[in-house]
């Protein structure tokens, strides 16, 4: 192994994705000579197989719901299908856009860019096409893959992951998606627009199981609408080969039949043969393990995003790449609140959150010490006119602040990013009352719901 010795970064990092490139952004920024090694593409999973293509394809489904339903708004439209290879155009020249500009960034900043598949080698140093490359810190961000289940083999045909799913040629049938929770009822949505017949399985009693179960019940109605079936609380037993697609089997004999299987039951880290154990670095279940500032154990060694068990969010890796730069930079650093993370599926509707549950505040305050309010978006001027349904829930501790804000319907995603900043300040319902919000827009559910809970409703009962 060539041992570059003229060269020691100050921060070697293994990984290109959110966290990674987040890492070296910052980190060249303040200074830091950067070395960013990536075996695929810089992006990572976020731009390449995950956050940007699903979006894209999930908006291809709004524009194809709305031609179809277009003459309750007096319009009137011929829809003729999908065209799945314009769709992938379109979907495709998003993510290389966003490619381009993201390899211009971490070229202006300096950045030493390698391809190639890396190896942590020691605590620091990482080996890879033949060189080794020394830093005085290793930044591991080396981001997840699809999970399945035991005795489910992913083969691509017709059982497939949303690797697979991305880029399918046609539009199924049929599908049967394995995992209510975010992959799984984004796939859903977007191939119910497409116009097939899709089941949604999910082993717990939700679906998006991790959100507010006010919220999963809205999604569960809105879903029955749209003629998206779903089985709840029954776990996968075994999946067939039929004549022509899929069969389902659960454990309590129950069986499903679909062109595809979706398996969309998470994502798990990549860490395995990458030298971390034999470096001494902390590991649980592929995970590497961190402390609030994503340092492991060993001291020239920390790790972000999908590798450590935190939120599986690309902003959680940007936020906790910076953090690690920042924190090398010698700049002063703030551990990261994850319960102030904005979450959104983009479903349609769209399910958007920060903060913490009804049920889970319960839990740390008393039952009689939380407070909940939901206002109805029929009461909101702007999602009447987009004919959109859903509900905006405030938790809050009583004469306290807000601590959780739960949203269904469509564009709540755009609405979080206030959300965010009331549970993150801490605000009390009567100092969010106290803003005038834009009339009539969706943003105005906010306030008129914070009126409601600081006692002063307006476009909302008493």
């Amino acid at each position: 192994m060539a041992n570059d010795a003229s060269t020691v970064f100050d921060l070697v990092i293994l990984g290109g994705g959110s966290g990674g490139y987040a890492a070296a952004l910052r980190g060249a920024q303040l200074g830091l000579d950067v070395a960013l090694i990536e075996k695929d593409k810089v992006g990572g999973t976020c731009l390449h197989r995950g956050c940007i293509p699903t979006k894209a394809l999930l908006h291809a489904g709004e524009i194809a719901d709305q031609a179809r339903e277009s003459e309750q708004f007096g319009v009137k439209t011929t829809f003729e299908g999908i065209d799945v290879p314009a769709v992938h155009k379109y979907k495709d020249g998003v993510v290389a856009g966003l490619y381009k500009g993201l390899q211009g960034l971490i070229a202006s900043r300096k950045v030493t860019y390698i391809e190639g598949e890396g190896r942590l080698s020691s605590p620091t140093s990482v080996d890879v096409n033949g060189r080794r490359v020394q830093g005085r810190h290793v930044l591991l961000a080396t981001g997840s893959v699809p999970k399945s289940l035991p005795g489910l083999e992913i083969d691509g045909n017709r059982i497939i992951s949303s690797d697979h799913a991305l880029v399918l040629d046609r539009v199924p049938k049929s599908a049967i998606v394995l995992g209510g929770g975010v992959i799984g009822v984004e796939f859903a949505s977007a191939w119910k627009s497409f116009g097939s017949d899709v089941t949604v399985v999910e082993g717990l009693k939700h679906l998006v199981p991790v959100e507010d179960e006010n919220s999963s019940k809205l999604l569960e109605r809105a879903f029955r609408k749209r003629g998206i079936k779903f089985n709840l609380g029954t776990f996968f037993q075994k999946a067939e080969y039929t004549q022509d697609g899929v069969k389902v089997t659960l454990a309590d004999g129950k069986e499903f039949e679909a062109e595809v299987l979706l398996v969309a039951v998470g994502r798990g880290p990549v860490s395995a043969g990458l030298g971390y154990e034999e470096q001494g670095v902390a590991m649980d279940r592929g995970y590497v393990l961190v402390d609030e500032y994503m340092r492991t154990n060993v001291p020239t060694i920390s790790a972000v995003g999908d590798l450590v068990p935190t939120l599986q969010l690309a902003h959680v890796g940007f936020a906790e790449g910076i953090l690690v730069a920042e924190r090398l930079a010698g700049l002063k650093v703030v551990p990261i609140d994850y319960d102030g993370v904005p979450r959104v599926t983009y479903c349609h509707p769209e399910v958007a959150s920060v903060g913490i549950t009804e049920a889970k505040a319960k839990e740390i305050y008393g039952a009689d010490k939380v407070v909940a309010l939901k206002y109805n978006l029929a009461g909101n001027g702007k999602s009447k006119i987009l004919n959109t349904a859903g509900e905006i829930k405030l938790v809050q501790v009583k004469d306290g602040a807000v601590v959780g804000v739960h949203m269904v319907g469509d564009r709540m995603g755009e609405q979080v990013g206030e959300a965010q900043l009331i549970y993150n300040w801490e605000a009390l319902p009567a100092e969010v009352a106290q803003l005038i919000h834009a009339h009539p827009t969706q943003n105005e559910a906010m306030g008129e719901a914070h009126l409601a809970l600081a006692g002063k409703p307006l476009h909302a009962h008493d």
